[in-house]
């Protein structure tokens, strides 16, 4: 399936008319005591005008830890997300190009710096409107469980397109990216773009999820041992899950014909994600016929994102995931 430019226009003027899905409202604080070296975006978009389906009776409760002690840069990571949102960047010189970023954490929390506000920024630069994702993490008790964080991105890409008009975005170029397990998240996307993982909620819903493409970085992708990341695995399907949970969790085993052009990325001497699990969404792609650039580095170690890169031959990936994203034609 490709996607349907006519319908997601057709979105975006119904939008315009004063279908308003995905309010925006002031976003919890994430912050500390800690000054922040860049001030946080005040833009946010609710996913869920009615609050999030399937609540546990007891709603987790938000909260954020500053992890670095060094006055130059933030380091937060954000824990019970009961209200999953959109943070937007909007760039001065928007060039029609979006991109939904889902930050890892090993689905116990959302590193939201190192793997979500520094891309943005760098995006945002770039003219890319970039949309940081808070998704809900599985073990805090929601009923769609191992499923919780593909539906928020599945909602986060439609909301995207659905308002699309108003950032001066053409919906036919909406790009996923996500590290380590928002990697899985975003693989998870590419491959599982059309599982009905919630009941529609509002038109919003009638546009795809697929992303135009797809870059998960150092992602999680197999959840069968010894591949799998064991904290990742313990925390979306349980430590002993099944052959065929662990299955039915595997991006690469679920890969289609009509998945997004991807662009995949890992370190070799990643200790925490085996770069075997890149390869594995590679040969799953490739056996699909889908476009895939893949870039090895032998060091770099895991969750390098931007900053940590600096002195390791993945240095420069950034610049490769531009050129990428320039030669498929989603940023100019």
């Amino acid at each position: 399936m490709r996607i349907d430019r006519r319908q997601a226009l057709l979105g975006t003027l119904a939008f315009g008319l004063g279908a308003r899905a995905g309010a925006q409202m002031p976003p919890p604080a994430v912050r500390d005591s800690r000054p922040l070296v860049a001030p946080d975006p005040t833009e946010t978009i609710e996913l869920w005008p009615g609050g999030a389906p399937g609540a546990p009776t007891t709603l987790p409760v938000e909260a954020v830890r500053e992890r670095s002690t060094d006055p130059a840069y933030n380091d937060r990571i954000v824990t019970g997300i009961a209200r999953p949102r959109l943070v937007v960047f909007r760039p001065d010189r928007p060039n029609g190009a979006a991109a939904l970023i889902t930050p890892g954490g090993s689905y116990e929390r959302v590193v939201i710096d190192k793997e979500g506000y520094e891309l943005a920024r760098l995006l945002a630069q770039h003219g890319v409107t970039a949309f940081v994702l808070f998704y809900r993490l599985p073990g805090e008790g929601w009923a769609a469980g191992a499923d919780i964080a593909l539906g928020d991105a599945q909602r986060g890409v439609r909301l995207i397109r659905w308002r699309a008009a108003e950032f001066r975005i053409d919906p036919a170029r909406v790009c996923a990216i996500g590290f380590s397990a928002g990697g899985h998240v975003c693989a998870d996307l590419a491959a599982r773009f059309g599982s009905r993982i919630y009941d529609p909620v509002d038109s919003a819903d009638r546009l795809s999820a697929r992303p135009d493409a797809a870059a998960p970085i150092y992602p999680v992708v197999s959840m069968s041992p010894p591949l799998a990341n064991a904290r990742s695995r313990e925390r979306l399907i349980g430590a002993d899950a099944s052959p065929a949970l662990e299955r039915a969790h595997s991006p690469h085993l679920h890969v289609r014909a009509d998945s997004p052009p991807c662009f995949l990325l890992h370190a070799e001497d990643d200790d925490a994600v085996p770069a075997a699990n890149s390869l594995l969404l590679r040969d799953a792609l490739m056996s699909k016929s889908v476009p895939v650039e893949t870039h090895l580095f032998p060091d770099g170690g895991h969750g390098f994102g931007i900053r940590l890169a600096r002195g390791t031959s993945a240095e420069f990936w950034p610049e490769l995931l531009l050129g990428w994203a320039r030669y498929r034609g989603l940023w100019s």
